[in-house]
């Protein structure tokens, strides 16, 4: 079993391991990445990798755990303060849009694990869901928001907004969405959300 580095050196080397497991998984495929090219990457002996990781598959793990920890970190840090759910949503949505483009294989490297570790990503999409559907059960309790729908559903159906339009632009553009199109986002997510009036 291998445990975490003790020392700040060993620390710096996993990360420099798991940085360069990112770029290779995330510009090839699982398959035809190799520990060697990890660890070439990485400036370390092949025989480090295994001083950190059981295998290649762990890394795998470790890179959609470590993307869904830094991920919700990120956001948390971003709407922290603010009150009104529809700008904590804009926020949200704009904050996962930068991280997404500055981590473009780590957004790859998700896709990918329905397929190496099915588990994960189920792990990965149910804790994501666990918090927002928390915020939007708040945001109906306080009247901000439709509770017409259910939370659970709210948050799957905002999460799948923010996956593909993401997608649509980091991956096949390049970039991440432009502001005009947050704005037709938060436009839409604003009109679908609007709390009924008179049950209309």
């Amino acid at each position: 079993m291998v445990t975490e580095p003790a020392t700040e050196k060993g620390r710096a080397t996993r990360q420099a391991l798991l940085a360069a497991a990112e770029e290779v998984f995330g510009e090839g495929s699982y398959e035809s990445a190799s520990i060697a090219e990890i660890t070439r990457r990485a400036g370390v002996a092949q025989g480090t990798f295994y001083l950190y990781f059981e295998d290649k598959r762990s890394a795998f793990v470790e890179l959609v755990q470590q993307l869904n920890h830094d991920l919700r970190k990120a956001i948390a840090v971003a709407i922290d303060g603010i009150d009104d759910r529809l700008e904590r949503e804009r926020v949200g949505f704009a904050t996962f849009f930068e991280y997404v483009s500055r981590h473009v294989p780590l957004y790859r490297i998700v896709r990918e694990s329905q397929v190496v570790a099915p588990e994960m990503y189920l792990w990965h999409y149910r804790t994501l869901a666990e918090g927002y559907v928390e915020g939007l059960e708040e945001a109906q309790k306080a009247g901000q928001i439709t509770s017409d729908i259910s939370a659970d559903t709210l948050a799957w159906i905002l999460m799948g907004i923010a996956e593909l339009v993401g997608g649509r632009w980091v991956l096949f553009s390049n970039q991440p969405p432009p502001p005009e199109v947050l704005d037709e986002v938060m436009d839409f997510i604003s009109r679908a959300l609007r709390p009924q009036e008179n049950g209309r």
